[in-house]
């Protein structure tokens, strides 16, 4: 239900008449939310106006994503709620290695392709299960970058030849754990991040008497581009210089090892905006490849790291979570650079390694989070009458709004207009902060107060028309532009901004947001959204636009009855790097497939229940028993002293009981009847 304000039940101004015009179409909501930009082939409004997924490779089954949210309601599970697309996944695995066998047949490259899924995008078991199998017939391996990475890789090494690559920093129980794989006669090959690695290595090796393989991160000059451009260059905290790795090679040399040297790396961004920054790191570790050939070292693959991107936006905007090539440009790039280099050099083609994270994750999940209410700024009694008997400070705020009206005001020319409406915008902040400062010392009532709020709404409301109004080619002081961001809504939303968007709050990363429903209705509103956390900070005030960001996101009304906003492309880190901001822990989960057979397209294969209180609060040190004995405590002490009946008391104590057991996020179907 509509929230009011103070402000919406003392005071309005009429809205202004529909201007003419045609009907709200798909297409207007498609190009509204870009989703042509972000979603495509995966994403689309289908004609019920609601947002569908296309999820199986090949296929044109589509699932409705409002029908999904239906069929958890009739299940009984609570929003937020995670929705994964495992056949996406699947789509996105088989994609990725069908361009790259595509690239290789067309440029006749004399090798294969051999990716591995680095898991630390995103390590939930069912997901690391769905990729390897979908990538077993390309014989896709994995990637690990920590201890407890490495242990759960290890386990799931179930064919020899599937390449298991061992990132990061390592210590002994890394290192023997990494040799003990080998010596199970697994392909497994720990990348040396520093020269010291390369000795521990060598010791550990040594002492366990196995002959060891491994790759080296070299740190290349080319830089990437973008939020994680530090990745590669000088900066990078990986990486072996070139006169360390040729230390190294003396070492394999003395020892007679030299065919121990497997792998070249390197990395240069986890979201590589610009393909020619690719195209030149490429360059530059195949020419290190072919020099170490050339040099007698058995090196036979090139692991060209992650870093294949994923548009968040829209690729025009130019912002830095967008990216400037398709799938196919990066393989092809990634392919004929090696190809040209090696064939110059003189040098066999390598085996291709890619470590592509976040372009097989990101489409396959999306929250779903319900609207509670919306704050608006609009108002529905006329402003206040003003007399001479008035604060001085509520005249002049006023007389500020009569300008607005005044028949010069309108009749004036273009230049003249515009002055008058930034005078008309200054005079009302000074006079509001006038306002607030004789309220605070004592010499302003509350009734006046609450004339000043309402006379400067207003006449922000009726500025904002007036702009509105103005050709739209025409440029307007700076400080006019801020009058619309002052009057958008807040929409509360049923969520934690620190759980499941984590990037957002933290390195304003921007994701998709649209309603996944209504979408034949014209959004007639603008609004932020904030979650149900305590912090001020657990809101989303930045969305994505054609032309780069805007600080509200386009909405419809509310009306009673649920109003779901999805957050798409989450499937890349989020479900990892979730905080427990308020005790808000995991969201439900529903994985879903596509099926033709079932009278929707589609069945729910799982649902898995997210954080309740009790386990939000175990996390903590709060133990189930020990807070029930403290209440019942509490309890019978109010019954000892009859300020409770005894079966106030029972019905107390199971009503907390109770609660402990509840999803931490607010009971959205109760208050969000659906309506007939």
């Amino acid at each position: 239900m509509k929230e009011q304000t103070l402000l919406e039940a003392t005071a309005t101004i009429p809205d202004p008449p529909d201007e003419p015009g045609g009907q709200w179409s798909l297409e207007d909501s498609a190009l509204l939310y870009n989703i042509d930009k972000w979603g495509y082939p995966y994403y689309r409004i289908n004609k019920r106006g609601h947002v569908a997924v296309r999820p199986v490779y090949g296929e044109s089954t589509e699932i409705d994503i409002h029908e999904v949210v239906k069929e958890i309601r009739r299940r009984g599970v609570q929003l937020p709620v995670l929705i994964r697309f495992h056949d996406l996944l699947r789509r996105r695995v088989i994609e990725l290695n069908e361009t790259f066998r595509k690239a290789i047949d067309e440029f006749d490259y004399e090798n294969v392709y051999q990716g591995v899924y680095p898991i630390k995008v995103n390590q939930l078991h069912e997901v690391v299960l769905e990729i390897m199998e979908a990538g077993a017939e390309y014989n896709f391996g994995l990637e690990c970058g920590s201890k407890a990475e490495l242990f759960a890789a290890l386990a799931h090494l179930e064919r020899d030849n599937m390449l298991l690559i061992c990132n990061g920093y390592k210590d002994s129980t890394m290192l023997r754990a990494i040799l003990m794989g080998q010596q199970l006669g697994k392909n497994i090959l720990p990348i040396i991040e520093k020269y010291r690695e390369f000795e521990e290595l060598i010791a550990e090796s040594d002492a366990m008497g196995i002959a060891t393989q491994f790759g080296v991160r070299v740190r290349i000059a080319t830089s990437g581009t973008g939020r994680w451009a530090e990745s590669g260059g000088d900066v990078s905290k990986f990486g072996v210089s070139i006169p360390d790795l040729l230390r190294l090679i003396n070492i394999l040399r003395e020892r007679g090892q030299t065919d121990a040297f497997k792998l070249v790396h390197f990395h240069i961004g986890s979201q590589i905006q610009d393909v020619i920054s690719l195209k030149s790191a490429v360059k530059e570790i195949t020419r290190v490849y072919a020099k170490l050939v050339k040099m007698g070292l058995g090196v036979k693959y090139i692991d060209v790291g992650g870093g294949l991107g994923v548009n968040y936006d829209s690729p025009e905007a130019g912002l830095e979570q967008s990216i400037n090539y398709t799938l196919q440009e990066y393989v092809n790039g990634v392919v004929y650079t090696i190809k040209e280099i090696c064939d110059i050099e003189g040098v066999p083609h390598p085996i291709i390694i890619s470590e592509s994270g976040r372009a097989l994750t990101a489409h396959h999940s999306m929250l779903v989070v319900g609207v509670l209410s919306a704050t608006h700024k609009n108002v529905s009694q006329p402003v206040p009458d003003v007399s001479d008997d008035d604060q001085p400070v509520v005249r002049e705020l006023h007389d500020s709004y009569e300008m607005l009206s005044d028949k010069s005001t309108r009749k004036s020319g273009k230049g003249q207009r515009k002055a008058r409406f930034l005078e008309i915008y200054h005079d009302a902040i000074e006079k509001r902060r006038e306002a607030d400062l004789l309220f605070s010392l004592g010499y302003l009532s509350l009734e006046d107060k609450g004339k000043t709020e309402q006379l400067f709404w207003a006449i922000m409301q009726h500025l904002n028309r007036a702009m509105k109004k103005l050709d739209p080619e025409e440029s307007l002081p700076s400080d006019l532009y801020q009058v619309e961001g002052m009057l958008v809504d807040q929409y509360l939303c049923d969520f934690s901004v620190f759980q499941s968007i984590m990037d957002h709050w933290a390195i304003d990363q921007l994701f998709p947001i649209m309603p996944i429903h209504r979408l034949k209705e014209e959004p007639t509103r603008r609004g932020t959204l904030v979650d149900i956390t305590c912090d001020s900070d657990g809101k989303v005030d930045q969305f994505i636009s054609d032309d780069g960001e805007e600080s509200s996101l386009p909405l419809h009304p509310l009306d009673g009855s649920p109003y779901y906003l999805g957050v798409f492309l989450t499937g890349a880190y989020q479900d990892i790097l979730g905080d427990m901001h308020n005790l808000f822990g995991r969201v439900n989960e529903v994985h879903v497939y596509a099926d033709e057979d079932e009278p929707k397209d589609f069945y729910i294969e799982k649902i898995v229940p997210g954080t309740t209180v009790v386990e939000a609060l175990k996390l903590v040190q709060y133990y189930p028993s020990d807070l029930k004995t403290r209440m019942e405590a509490i309890i019978r002490e109010k019954v000892r002293s009859k300020q409770l009946r005894p079966p106030q008391g029972v019905s107390f104590a199971e009503a907390y009981a109770k609660g402990l057991e509840e999803y931490t996020y607010y009971n959205y179907w109760d208050s969000h009847p659906e309506k007939e």
